[in-house]
């Protein structure tokens, strides 16, 4: 048995058979941290003591078994949804091959994809896994909210005290606001915070009245976090690759109709991912022209953000956390590993926003992402450190006045 030798951003495969080529190429791979059994009885065995493997290989005749049932045997536990299942053959057989591409068409039972040895593009192997994972991610399961007792104390003693110290400085700056530009001096819009749970929350604000309706166009524009990816709809007219495989007599997966389009549900998916790609998840505008000269003011030294301090007195936020999402940017965090920084509350500062001051406001959107998952990760379950709050508080004043917003 060839063990897996662990290392940051590998995937892990289990191979199920005797191909010593395969087998030895594969354990070769940087990419790839490799367990092997040869027969099926053993595999599944691994797979119920062991931690789930990214992705099973296995060829179709093997000791105990074939590799359709083995599919069907880990299909049976749910826990084994996301894992991506491929079947290997010796050689090219057309009825294996249609038998594998419209075998269980729902998408939890269905095999998903057919290799043929020897296993030419390893590296292309290793892609093909990394996508089919990214489509059996489920959402993340949100465990029970238990807010540790002295951070909702400290949070509501912080904010009381703030509140109290700050408002005439709060005083001042509304009536600035009013001055510069007619219209509510305060902003109010719907936010997500720990659980996708909604909430109304408070800004000062920033922008000259009616600037919402400008977003669109300069999302397009100027967001920060934009894609480079070009994909924006369905190309109904591109051909499915396993489709042209079958001869044209058959799909590949279930047909999806769409107005008067019909397209195969593989080909429908894979654009579906890439536009996907081109929808950040975030929003930030650069060189914002909505925002008014008081505005720029307040959004420097963050004194935008006090009403906030009355989201946390009311329980929708934390002083420390991560930033709540608008509810159109939230919907594109429920899926997948991301999920995850949804179990940490919301917060008026926390790890991404320190950090991103200390490095002139400029981070791409997979480092806020990992960011808001690493402090996830500090509060979940037993890990929460009520004096690493407060060095990320005390961070924040540190670097509190700045050049740019955050």
């Amino acid at each position: 048995m060839v063990t897996p030798q662990p290392m940051e951003n590998k995937v892990s495969i289990l191979y199920i058979g005797g191909s010593l080529d395969a087998i030895n190429e594969l354990a070769a791979h940087p990419e790839i941290s490799l367990i092997h059994e040869g027969n099926a009885l053993a595999a599944t065995n691994y797979l119920k003591s062991a931690e789930k493997p990214d992705a099973v290989l296995c060829e179709l005749t093997v000791a105990g078994g074939d590799g359709f049932q083995i599919n069907d045997l880990l299909r049976e536990d749910r826990i084994f949804d996301s894992m991506a299942f491929i079947l290997i053959c010796h050689e090219f057989k057309e009825d294996i091959f249609k038998k594998a591409f419209l075998y269980k068409r729902d998408t939890v039972g269905r095999i998903d994809d057919f290799f043929v040895l020897p296993l030419a593009d390893i590296s292309g192997l290793v892609s093909r896994i990394r996508f089919l994972i990214s489509f059996r991610e489920k959402e993340i399961e949100l465990l029970p909210y238990h807010m540790p007792p002295i951070k909702r104390l400290f949070d509501i003693l912080v904010a009381s005290v703030a509140l109290l110290c700050l408002s005439p400085l709060l005083l001042i700056v509304i009536i600035a606001i009013r001055l510069e530009s007619k219209g509510k001096v305060y902003y109010t819009s719907r936010r997500r915070g720990r659980g996708l749970q909604e909430f109304n929350f408070y800004k000062l604000r920033s922008m000259r009245v009616g600037a919402d309706a400008e977003l669109g166009q300069l999302a397009k524009d100027k967001n920060q976090y934009a894609s480079a990816s070009k994909q924006t709809e369905i190309d109904f007219e591109k051909p499915c690759p396993r489709c042209s495989k079958l001869g044209g007599t058959a799909y590949c997966s279930d047909i999806v109709h769409i107005g008067e389009h019909s397209i195969c549900e593989y080909m429908y998916l894979l654009q579906k991912n890439e536009i996907n790609k081109s929808q950040p998840a975030f929003i930030k505008i650069v060189d914002d022209p909505r925002i008014t000269k008081v505005g720029k003011f307040i959004r420097n030294t963050s004194i935008d953000e006090l009403p906030q301090l009355i989201n946390v007195i009311k329980g929708d936020m934390s002083i420390v956390g991560n930033r709540p999402l608008p509810v159109y940017e939230a919907d594109l965090l429920t899926k997948g590993v991301y999920a995850k920084r949804s179990l940490a509350p919301a917060g008026l500062t926390g790890l991404w926003q320190v950090r991103l001051r200390g490095q002139g406001g400029v981070m791409s959107e997979e480092e806020r992402k990992n960011l808001d998952n690493e402090y996830a990760d500090h509060f979940s379950g037993n890990k929460y450190s009520f004096w690493y709050d407060l060095k990320l508080i005390f961070q924040t004043f540190r670097a509190l006045f700045q050049k740019g917003s955050v």
